[in-house]
């Protein structure tokens, strides 16, 4: 009866999410509360459960970067980056769309997608006001972009953290197995974006004519604090670099770089504290409570039991389902939670295999379902939700099927050639 209750309540809230008849934060809260109050997720659990309630790694980790983005936006550096990233352009828009998705995809394997996110999207925004259009396709199209960097690495999307450290994988396993197919897939994504966003692209040569004339260096306002931010900036991304050997978490690095760059920096409190998006943090809260309550009730746990079953001793057919059902799962559950109850699962998986190559095997079909299943829809991954987040803090909203209609191509077109990867590399 429990587990009945979980799904209605996570149904009715997705499907509220889906049709934004009421803001989403509002929805979040609502299904967490009842939840709670259903007893469905114990109240403690709610804010000390690794695993089924609220994952403070990911809210202070998002925290600490907002902070970060909000002092070294009082230096000008975005403004200074966008005039900067339009002139390189020449204002063409799938040239301007391609520039910003290399930055974002190179960027997401070192940083990780959310930070990227939180560094690219402002000076997506401002570039896009500068040139007179719609900042959504760009905006978008960074989102799919760094879900996809991220997964070439350990650090560059949360589950692969959390799948890393299940397996016992290291950085440099996620490179050679990961970053291969990651580098096709975004190349077969820059071609994949101009047919999905053609429509969308508008030229205006007179506001080109206008920042083609700007001086981009009168931008910076302060170069004294703009030197100690990024040297700040400098040994956050070491931190995350080094995460594992120093065995620190990425959230307290990320704490650690925000009070530092505060003291340093001397900006009003008010100033960086406006630029957190806490309705973003919020919803997150609400949305791993809401997971939560499946993860309680056993609804995740027989889902994978059930799948489990079903592959017997086919190996491939196994690697066949935990690609394809963490690509449509994630999607739906926020990929994140979903890693974190599915591990357990995998790792029981692998545990049968006759050999660690076939084991291994698992996890990266694994890992590239819950990767590549975060670019699904608007709730699927962390850097969507804060991509969302910073588009509505701008006044150009971006609804939750807009940014789906695209997700859904996308995960479809990396899933089924990341099936046929690890079809070439493990089993053929």
């Amino acid at each position: 009866m429990s587990a009945i209750a979980a799904i209605v309540i996570f149904t009715v809230a997705f499907a509220l999410i889906a049709t934004e008849k009421v803001h989403r934060v509002a929805v979040a809260l609502f299904a967490a509360g009842m939840m709670a109050l259903l007893g469905l997720v114990p109240g403690k659990d709610v804010f000390f459960s690794e695993h089924a309630g609220i994952d403070w790694n990911v809210i202070f980790l998002l925290l600490g970067m907002m902070i970060i983005v909000g002092v070294i936006k009082q230096t000008g550096v975005f403004e200074f980056l966008a005039i900067w990233a339009a002139k390189r352009s020449g204002g063409r828009p799938y040239k301007l769309l391609v520039m910003l998705m290399v930055i974002t995809a190179v960027a997401s394997p070192f940083l990780d997608n959310v930070t990227t996110i939180m560094l690219v999207a402002p000076v997506t925004v401002l570039v896009c006001r500068k040139l007179g259009i719609p900042a959504a396709p760009y905006l978008i199209a960074e989102a799919l972009a760094s879900n996809i960097g991220g997964a070439a690495t350990l650090i560059g999307d949360p589950p692969n953290i959390i799948i890393g450290s299940r397996a016992g994988l290291t950085f440099n396993d996620f490179v050679v197995h990961m970053a291969p197919i990651v580098v096709v897939l975004f190349v077969l994504f820059v071609l994949l974006a101009w047919v999905m966003f053609r429509k969308r692209f508008e030229y205006h040569p007179e506001r080109v004519a206008e920042v083609m004339a700007m001086d981009e260096r009168a931008s910076i306002t302060d170069r004294r604090l703009l030197i100690r931010c990024l040297a700040v900036l400098g040994l956050v991304v070491t931190g995350f670099a080094l995460h594992a050997v120093i065995h620190v978490e990425p959230a307290i690095i990320a704490l650690l770089g925000a009070g530092l760059m505060v003291l340093v920096s001397q900006v009003p409190t008010a100033a960086y504290l406006e630029e957190v998006e806490w309705s973003t943090l919020v919803f997150f809260m609400g949305l791993f409570v809401m997971v939560g309550g499946l993860v309680e009730t056993g609804v995740i746990h027989h889902i994978g039991t059930w799948a489990t079953g079903q592959v017997g001793d086919d190996w491939f057919l196994a690697a066949t389902g935990l690609l394809f059902g963490s690509a449509v799962l994630g999607a739906f559950f926020d990929n994140i939670p979903y890693v974190a109850t599915m591990a357990p699962i995998v790792e029981d998986i692998v545990a049968t295999t006759p050999d660690p190559a076939t084991g291994q095997s698992l996890w990266w079909a694994f890992a590239l379902g819950a990767d590549f299943g975060g670019n699904g829809t608007a709730v699927a991954a962390s850097a969507n939700v804060v991509v969302l987040g910073i588009a509505a803090r701008s006044g150009e909203p971006i609804s939750f099927w807009q940014f789906t209609r695209y997700g859904i191509v996308t995960t479809v077109m990396t899933t089924v050639i990341a099936w046929g990867y690890v079809w070439l590399r493990y089993f053929s």
